[in-house]
């Protein structure tokens, strides 16, 4: 099955203007991991994530389909990128700790995805998925963004995209720990919210369908709203961590049984 690829024509851009997860959530999955000898970050796009993995695990492999994703990603020595698809791997069974994806589950097929996840993480392993959705910021740029998203661009999300906004509804392969909640923090001036607004896959179609950029639709209010465009404005975007471990359901029946006696 070929995978749905949304990304690779704007690559370049995606990795350079899309926010930077913060260490805490990182630091975290460390803590919950049996060990921190290896992760896997799936569909990895730039590889923000697996550069923030690789602080807290001692090696971090990498994978995208896309190959022009992996061309654009951040190198680190401790992490090795391959062009893979998520449903097959290639790892070793039993060989990882913890398994993320990050802003991607909703790409995947899940159906296919899940038992290579089973297949892939050791007993005890970690697998978890964080997804963030519209910005916060001043009331007016958050106004005009949301009208981009829905009205603008709207009809040009991929379907998939709208498991975004039912994250925590999306069907999950283990029975799910309670976790912290993080956020994406950002300083940014009007260049990098434009930056960050053309890389969005709907953004992408509609210049693909119309050859038109819909950005212009909001640029003089975008502009306006902004005042100086060097002037930075702080961005954040609620993060919803799941986070599950291989054999807990098993393990939790085990001492139902064992306190029964």
């Amino acid at each position: 099955m070929q995978f749905k690829d949304h990304f690779s024509t704007q690559a370049a851009v995606y990795a350079k203007f899309r926010p930077r997860y913060r260490k805490e959530m990182f630091e975290y999955l460390g803590t919950i991991a049996p060990t921190r000898q290896l992760a896997w970050d799936c569909a990895t796009g730039n590889g923000q994530a697996a550069v923030e993995l690789a602080e807290v695990f001692d090696h971090v492999i990498a994978t995208d389909a896309s190959e022009s994703q992996i061309g654009n990603a951040e190198p680190h020595e401790k992490v090795e990128y391959r062009v893979a698809p998520a449903e097959q791997s290639n790892l070793q069974p039993g060989a990882v700790d913890l398994i993320l994806v990050a802003q991607a589950l909703h790409w995947l097929d899940r159906d296919r995805f899940y038992p290579e996840v089973a297949r892939i993480l050791t007993e005890g392993g970690v697998f978890a998925a964080s997804a963030y959705n519209l910005l916060q910021t001043d009331k007016l740029i958050k106004d005009i963004v949301g009208h981009y998203y829905y009205e603008v661009v709207g009809p040009y999300w991929p379907a998939e995209r709208a498991l975004i906004e039912k994250f925590e509804e999306i069907p999950f392969p283990f029975p799910e720990c309670k976790t912290p909640k993080f956020e994406i923090v950002a300083d940014w001036n009007l260049e990098q919210l434009v930056g960050y607004l053309r890389s969005w896959s709907s953004t992408q179609r509609f210049i693909a369908a119309t050859n038109r950029n819909p950005l212009d639709q909001i640029a003089r209010d975008l502009e306006k709203a902004w005042g100086d465009p060097e002037k930075t404005k702080r961005i954040v975007w609620p993060l919803i961590l799941r986070a599950g471990q291989k054999g807990q359901a098993a393990r939790g029946k085990r001492q139902a049984r064992s306190g029964r006696r």
